[in-house]
């Protein structure tokens, strides 16, 4: 399971706009505080490339899948 800032990353992105950029994302973030500043930011994106939940700038089938579970896990909270 990723860690919470991935975790709140790939929630994000899951729930983005469909014209909102990746990188909208992240600003968004680092804007409401989930990161220190965007080098964070983008560390952790790459971490969720690395594990094959982003593939060519959009949430991958396990990525998406992952998604769902923090969604869920969000809401049990």
């Amino acid at each position: 399971m990723p860690d919470i800032l991935e975790r709140v990353l790939l929630l994000a992105i899951y729930k983005k706009e469909d014209d909102e950029s990746l990188g909208d994302v992240l600003k968004k973030l680092v804007h409401s505080g989930a990161f220190l500043n965007i080098k964070e930011a983008k560390n952790s994106l790459k971490i969720l490339r690395e594990k094959k939940y982003i593939v060519d700038n959009s949430l991958s089938m396990v990525g998406v899948l992952e998604a769902k579970k923090i969604e869920e896990s969000f809401k049990l909270k």
